[in-house]
Protein backbone atom coordinates (compact mmCIF):
# COMPACT_ATOMS: atom_id res chain seq x y z
CA UNK A 1 0.00 0.00 0.00
CA UNK A 2 1.12 3.11 -0.82
CA UNK A 3 0.44 7.28 -0.04
CA UNK A 4 -0.50 8.89 -3.16
CA UNK A 5 -1.50 12.81 -2.56
CA UNK A 6 -3.35 14.05 -5.48
CA UNK A 7 -4.20 17.65 -5.55
CA UNK A 8 -6.85 19.15 -7.54
CA UNK A 9 -8.90 15.69 -6.92
CA UNK A 10 -12.38 17.21 -5.75
CA UNK A 11 -13.73 16.71 -10.05
CA UNK A 12 -12.38 15.38 -12.81
CA UNK A 13 -9.54 13.75 -13.54
CA UNK A 14 -7.96 14.13 -10.10
CA UNK A 15 -11.43 12.75 -9.00
CA UNK A 16 -10.43 9.46 -10.50
CA UNK A 17 -7.47 9.05 -9.67
CA UNK A 18 -8.41 9.13 -5.99
CA UNK A 19 -11.18 7.04 -6.80
CA UNK A 20 -8.80 4.43 -8.58
CA UNK A 21 -6.15 4.59 -6.15
CA UNK A 22 -8.55 3.95 -3.53
CA UNK A 23 -10.03 1.25 -5.19
CA UNK A 24 -6.82 -0.87 -5.08
CA UNK A 25 -6.23 -0.42 -1.99
CA UNK A 26 -3.19 2.78 -1.62
CA UNK A 27 -3.80 5.57 1.45
CA UNK A 28 -4.93 8.52 -0.97
CA UNK A 29 -4.80 12.03 0.71
CA UNK A 30 -7.08 14.42 -1.77
CA UNK A 31 -5.91 17.83 -2.19
CA UNK A 32 -8.42 20.51 -2.96
CA UNK A 33 -9.98 24.05 -2.51
CA UNK A 34 -13.63 22.94 -1.25
CA UNK A 35 -14.09 18.96 -1.56
CA UNK A 36 -17.55 17.35 -3.47
CA UNK A 37 -20.00 14.69 -2.77
CA UNK A 38 -18.92 12.59 -5.41
CA UNK A 39 -15.15 12.69 -3.45
CA UNK A 40 -16.40 12.39 -0.27
CA UNK A 41 -18.14 9.36 -1.26
CA UNK A 42 -14.80 7.44 -2.04
CA UNK A 43 -13.75 7.34 1.91
CA UNK A 44 -9.91 8.93 0.96
CA UNK A 45 -8.73 11.28 3.42
CA UNK A 46 -9.67 15.40 2.53
CA UNK A 47 -7.59 18.02 2.65
CA UNK A 48 -9.48 20.95 1.75
CA UNK A 49 -8.50 24.83 1.91
CA UNK A 50 -5.38 24.22 0.13
CA UNK A 51 -5.25 26.34 -3.11
CA UNK A 52 -1.60 25.79 -5.60
CA UNK A 53 -1.18 29.18 -5.71
CA UNK A 54 -0.87 29.85 -1.93
CA UNK A 55 2.64 28.95 -0.55
CA UNK A 56 1.03 29.78 2.61
CA UNK A 57 -1.77 27.13 2.63
CA UNK A 58 0.39 24.68 1.22
CA UNK A 59 3.08 24.89 4.31
CA UNK A 60 -0.16 24.91 6.36
CA UNK A 61 -0.98 21.25 4.63
CA UNK A 62 2.53 20.29 5.10
CA UNK A 63 1.97 21.06 8.78
CA UNK A 64 -1.25 18.86 8.83
CA UNK A 65 0.29 16.04 7.14
CA UNK A 66 3.21 15.76 10.20
CA UNK A 67 5.65 13.37 9.39
CA UNK A 68 3.57 11.43 6.61
CA UNK A 69 5.70 9.82 3.62
CA UNK A 70 4.42 10.77 0.50
CA UNK A 71 5.05 7.41 -2.43
CA UNK A 72 3.39 9.25 -5.09
CA UNK A 73 2.75 13.03 -5.38
CA UNK A 74 0.48 13.91 -8.74
CA UNK A 75 0.56 17.79 -9.27
CA UNK A 76 -3.11 17.76 -11.03
CA UNK A 77 -4.29 21.50 -10.31
CA UNK A 78 -5.04 23.30 -13.27
CA UNK A 79 -7.09 26.16 -15.18
CA UNK A 80 -7.61 26.84 -18.81
CA UNK A 81 -9.01 29.91 -20.11
CA UNK A 82 -9.10 30.63 -24.46
CA UNK A 83 -6.98 33.87 -25.56
CA UNK A 84 -7.47 34.24 -29.23
CA UNK A 85 -4.40 36.51 -30.60
CA UNK A 86 -5.56 40.35 -31.75
CA UNK A 87 -8.32 40.11 -28.85
CA UNK A 88 -6.07 39.58 -25.88
CA UNK A 89 -7.58 42.35 -23.51
CA UNK A 90 -6.07 43.24 -20.05
CA UNK A 91 -8.80 40.49 -18.81
CA UNK A 92 -7.27 37.83 -20.85
CA UNK A 93 -3.47 38.80 -19.75
CA UNK A 94 -4.84 38.59 -16.29
CA UNK A 95 -6.25 35.48 -17.20
CA UNK A 96 -2.91 33.89 -18.98
CA UNK A 97 -1.00 35.13 -15.36
CA UNK A 98 -3.31 33.01 -13.42
CA UNK A 99 -2.66 30.14 -15.49
CA UNK A 100 0.73 30.47 -14.81
CA UNK A 101 0.01 31.11 -11.26
CA UNK A 102 -1.78 27.68 -10.77
CA UNK A 103 -0.11 25.51 -13.92
CA UNK A 104 3.29 26.64 -13.83
CA UNK A 105 4.10 27.77 -9.72
CA UNK A 106 1.58 25.71 -8.58
CA UNK A 107 3.43 22.78 -9.32
CA UNK A 108 6.49 23.89 -8.38
CA UNK A 109 5.20 24.91 -4.83
CA UNK A 110 3.65 21.77 -3.83
CA UNK A 111 6.59 20.10 -4.51
CA UNK A 112 8.78 22.60 -2.30
CA UNK A 113 6.20 22.66 0.30
CA UNK A 114 5.78 19.03 0.82
CA UNK A 115 9.56 18.17 -0.52
CA UNK A 116 9.97 17.41 3.27
CA UNK A 117 7.50 14.58 3.19
CA UNK A 118 9.12 13.15 -0.07
CA UNK A 119 11.84 10.34 0.34
CA UNK A 120 14.00 8.03 -1.76
CA UNK A 121 11.28 5.72 -4.00
CA UNK A 122 9.06 8.60 -4.28
CA UNK A 123 7.51 9.79 -7.33
CA UNK A 124 5.93 12.79 -8.52
CA UNK A 125 3.55 13.29 -11.97
CA UNK A 126 2.99 16.64 -13.05
CA UNK A 127 0.03 16.82 -15.34
CA UNK A 128 0.93 18.51 -18.21
CA UNK A 129 -0.50 18.59 -21.67
CA UNK A 130 0.18 17.69 -25.63
CA UNK A 131 -0.79 21.41 -26.03
CA UNK A 132 2.44 22.68 -24.47
CA UNK A 133 4.49 21.01 -26.64
CA UNK A 134 6.33 23.61 -29.06
CA UNK A 135 7.49 20.89 -31.72
CA UNK A 136 3.59 19.95 -31.68
CA UNK A 137 1.75 23.24 -31.74
CA UNK A 138 0.32 22.98 -35.02
CA UNK A 139 -3.21 24.86 -34.38
CA UNK A 140 -2.00 28.32 -32.22
CA UNK A 141 -4.03 30.08 -29.71
CA UNK A 142 -4.50 29.37 -26.18
CA UNK A 143 -1.76 31.61 -25.58
CA UNK A 144 -1.94 31.34 -22.14
CA UNK A 145 -2.57 27.12 -21.33
CA UNK A 146 0.26 26.60 -23.74
CA UNK A 147 2.76 28.85 -22.22
CA UNK A 148 2.17 27.49 -18.88
CA UNK A 149 2.15 24.28 -19.64
CA UNK A 150 5.38 24.62 -21.55
CA UNK A 151 6.84 26.17 -18.84
CA UNK A 152 5.70 23.43 -16.41
CA UNK A 153 7.61 21.15 -18.26
CA UNK A 154 10.62 23.23 -18.08
CA UNK A 155 10.12 23.37 -14.34
CA UNK A 156 9.61 19.28 -14.31
CA UNK A 157 12.60 18.81 -15.72
CA UNK A 158 14.42 21.09 -13.61
CA UNK A 159 12.70 19.50 -10.67
CA UNK A 160 14.02 15.92 -11.69
CA UNK A 161 17.51 17.13 -11.70
CA UNK A 162 17.69 18.68 -8.67
CA UNK A 163 15.67 15.76 -6.92
CA UNK A 164 17.71 12.73 -8.35
CA UNK A 165 19.83 12.73 -5.68
CA UNK A 166 17.79 12.12 -3.39
CA UNK A 167 16.06 9.29 -5.76
CA UNK A 168 12.94 11.06 -6.47
CA UNK A 169 11.62 10.34 -9.87
CA UNK A 170 9.61 13.45 -11.89
CA UNK A 171 7.35 12.73 -14.88
CA UNK A 172 5.61 14.78 -17.28
CA UNK A 173 2.47 13.26 -18.03
CA UNK A 174 -0.13 14.00 -20.63
CA UNK A 175 -3.76 12.53 -19.81
CA UNK A 176 -5.07 12.67 -22.83
CA UNK A 177 -8.09 14.87 -24.49
CA UNK A 178 -10.37 14.19 -21.49
CA UNK A 179 -14.07 14.53 -21.37
CA UNK A 180 -14.22 17.18 -17.91
CA UNK A 181 -15.66 20.40 -16.89
CA UNK A 182 -12.87 22.28 -18.38
CA UNK A 183 -13.29 21.03 -22.00
CA UNK A 184 -17.06 21.57 -22.10
CA UNK A 185 -16.84 17.51 -21.58
CA UNK A 186 -15.49 17.34 -24.92
CA UNK A 187 -12.73 14.74 -25.12
CA UNK A 188 -12.30 11.63 -26.68
CA UNK A 189 -11.69 9.53 -23.27
CA UNK A 190 -13.65 9.43 -19.90
CA UNK A 191 -11.57 10.50 -16.46
CA UNK A 192 -11.99 6.98 -15.59
CA UNK A 193 -10.00 5.72 -18.56
CA UNK A 194 -7.03 8.24 -18.40
CA UNK A 195 -6.78 7.85 -14.72
CA UNK A 196 -5.95 4.17 -15.57
CA UNK A 197 -3.62 5.36 -18.24
CA UNK A 198 -1.79 7.92 -15.83
CA UNK A 199 -1.57 5.38 -12.57
CA UNK A 200 0.04 2.76 -15.05
CA UNK A 201 2.93 5.28 -16.25
CA UNK A 202 3.55 6.29 -12.76
CA UNK A 203 3.54 2.65 -11.59
CA UNK A 204 5.92 1.71 -14.83
CA UNK A 205 8.12 4.12 -15.91
CA UNK A 206 11.81 3.67 -15.35
CA UNK A 207 14.26 6.07 -12.90
CA UNK A 208 15.79 6.26 -15.84
CA UNK A 209 12.81 8.48 -17.54
CA UNK A 210 12.87 10.53 -14.71
CA UNK A 211 12.63 14.19 -16.70
CA UNK A 212 10.59 13.04 -19.50
CA UNK A 213 7.33 13.50 -21.23
CA UNK A 214 4.72 11.19 -21.64
CA UNK A 215 0.94 10.25 -23.42
CA UNK A 216 -0.56 8.78 -21.05
CA UNK A 217 -1.19 6.32 -23.25
CA UNK A 218 2.55 5.01 -23.02
CA UNK A 219 3.88 6.93 -26.38
CA UNK A 220 7.01 9.92 -25.35
CA UNK A 221 5.60 13.45 -26.42
CA UNK A 222 8.69 16.24 -28.40
CA UNK A 223 8.88 19.10 -26.23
Amino acid sequence: MKTVLITGANRGIGLALTRRFAARGDKVIAVCRHSSPELDAIGARVETGVDVADAAALAELAGRLGHTRIDVLVCNAGILSRETFGDIDGDGFDAMRRQFEINTLGPLRTVQGLSGLLGEGSRIGIITSRMGSVADNGSGGYYGYRASKAAVNAVGKSLAIDLKPRGIDVFLLHPGFVSTDMVNNAGEISPDESAAQLIERLDTLAAADSGSFWHANGTPLPW
